[in-house]
């Protein structure tokens, strides 16, 4: 009888609500994300009404929390300037081969978009040239390039890293993480590189294990895009950029007598080098642009010590505004999980700041914009911070918390990158709780939040992702934590049904919001400084400043 008593209270203890230890109110969490899911705030898009409600909704909440404003000229937000592209039906879109035109299906063979502020994207006659996975990486002792002149060229890319798929013995093995990505397989990072190296056009070769989604995926945006704007001599010089299809590629290769098959083997070996495909690319698009005037809105709680080192915290407050009716008839997809809870869940944390002493380091609290159209309000701070990057502490970011209950654990996204995962393993101890490294590592989510925009600065970061892996759920363990990762992510990820639910227990968000406010305070009270650990690509770039934090 007594230790059936004993089990009873030990399970009571473990199913009650977290919020009498924690500090962290789960009522004002479903407040807030219930108010900025309503229809009042229209799905947050950039640059409509929803963003001006939102906007000063936060403001309110921040003004009556007691922060201080952090944004541009002493106010509460920094502008973000936005490029808004959209394609129009091509005029010319094919491959040529010595004369003879091999016309491409937009949205089957291939899917581009652009970057450039202009009225129409045009490519003549480009040369194609492949290059491999496209990795320049002289600290692993990698380059795809060899010297090859990407100027006015296609650049034609595999996903992912060189040893993604590559077996013990083959020189990529091991090179860049095995399965877990890192930021040399992006997307992004391949873009970025052509455009560096003065590429005309750049294409991925499209491979569902490597970027982790199918081509439905891939023409979603039906030939839209974001960007910041930037001043004429930074504009990319990519005036398309997207992907063809592995059926596609397959063809185009064996066109220019080349086995795709077999160049993917040889492009896991260091002497690789490009190879021209005797191709050229043709594209002339009429394109729609504008301007969007978007911001960010920064806050702070100025330490008492060493008020110009700032620890800070993150969420992105857009969501993606509205679209065709759901199946309820919803046409808002207004993220009450990604994002209005880490918003919810900044607000509760800078709620238990204001209530305890001062700090002594600052603690900054950032709601981004355009996280959706991919990290850009992130990125305009991090290329104009209002606190010196070098003077920035850690980044810890919320971007979709579970929402079926409390767990035995806390997912780690991006295991071996820096010293705050051993922060997040002892806290998370005292908590009584255990690591689970995220389950999907090749899907690369710690390049795809808004904490990235800070690593790539060098700034030491950490985030809290609800999808990267299956919760151990204290009802139903793990597999109940992937049931609703499942249900989640195959169902309302970016969906309309993405909404406030009375279905939810927030017991496990208030664990990890918990866990993030405790980092946070110990990093706030004290003068360690986190680092990266050896082997991260970023560890270089915090470095270069060490000597300002001496």
């Amino acid at each position: 009888m007594k230790n059936r008593l004993a089990a009873a209270f030990l399970l009571a203890a473990i199913a009650a609500p977290a919020v009498a230890q924690s500090g962290i109110d789960p009522a004002q969490l479903t407040e807030t994300v219930r108010t900025l899911a309503s229809d009042q705030f229209q799905g947050r898009a950039p640059g409509t009404v929803g963003e001006e409600r939102t906007i000063g909704y936060l403001i309110g909440r921040l003004q009556a929390l007691g922060l201080e404003p952090a944004g541009t000229d002493g106010g509460w937000t920094q502008p973000v300037q936005l490029l808004h592209t959209r394609l129009g039906t091509p005029t010319t879109l094919a491959f040529d081969r010595k004369g003879t035109a091999t016309p491409l299906a937009f949205g089957t063979d291939i899917y581009v978009s652009t970057l450039q502020p202009k009225e129409q994207a045009v490519v003549q006659n480009a040369p194609m040239v492949f290059v491999g996975y496209g990795v320049s990486a002289p600290e692993r002792g990698w380059d795809d390039f060899k010297g090859q002149d990407l100027k006015g060229k296609v650049a034609v890319f595999l996903i992912n890293d060189p040893d993604f798929v590559a077996a013990k013995g083959e020189d990529a093995f091991g090179k860049f993480g095995g399965r877990t990505m890192t930021y040399y397989g992006r997307w992004t990072y391949k873009f970025e590189e052509a455009a560096r190296r003065g590429a005309v056009a750049a294409l991925i070769v499209h491979d569902t294990d490597g970027v982790g989604y199918g081509w439905n995926v891939v023409k979603a945006p039906g030939g839209e895009n974001y960007g910041l704007v930037m001043p004429p001599e930074k504009v990319t010089s990519l005036a398309l950029q997207g992907w063809i299809s592995g059926e596609t590629a397959t063809k185009l290769f064996a066109g220019a007598g080349q086995d795709l098959a077999k160049l993917r083997v040889a492009a896991r070996r260091k002497d690789f080098r490009p190879v021209d495909l005797d191709t050229g690319f043709n594209a002339a698009i009429p394109v729609t642009q504008a301007v969007v005037q978007s911001q960010n809105v920064l806050a702070k709680i100025s330490g008492t010590k060493r008020p110009d080192e700032v620890v800070m915290y993150g969420a992105h407050w857009d969501a993606y505004g509205a679209g065709a009716p759901d199946e309820k008839g919803r046409i808002y997809r207004a993220g009450a999980n990604d994002d209005a809870l880490g918003v919810a869940g900044l607000f509760e944390i800078a709620r238990r700041f204001k209530a305890a002493p001062a700090p002594d380091r600052t603690i900054a609290f950032a709601f981004w914009t355009a996280e959706e159209r991919g990290l850009l309000g992130s990125e305009a701070y991090a290329q104009n911070p209002i606190f010196p990057v070098e003077k920035t502490v850690a980044n810890l970011g919320l971007d979709i918390l579970q929402t079926a209950g409390r767990a035995k654990d806390v997912i780690l996204v991006g295991k071996g990158q820096g010293s705050l995962e051993d922060d997040l393993a002892r806290v998370a101890a005292a908590q009584g709780r255990t690591v689970s490294v995220e389950s999907l590592p090749e899907r690369g989510l710690f390049y795809r939040a808004d904490h990235f925009s800070m690593a790539k600065r060098g700034v030491p970061v950490l985030l809290m992702m609800g999808i990267a892996g299956a919760s151990d759920l204290v009802a139903g363990g793990k597999p109940a934590g992937q049931a609703w990762v499942d249900a989640y992510t195959g169902k309302c990820y970016h969906q309309a049904c993405d909404a406030w639910d009375e279905s939810w227990n927030l017991d496990g968000a208030v664990q990890d919001i918990s866990l993030f406010y405790t980092i946070g305070d110990e990093l706030a009270r004290s003068a360690k400084w986190p680092g990266w650990k050896d082997g991260s690509e970023f560890k270089a770039i915090r470095d270069q400043s060490a000597a300002s934090r001496k």
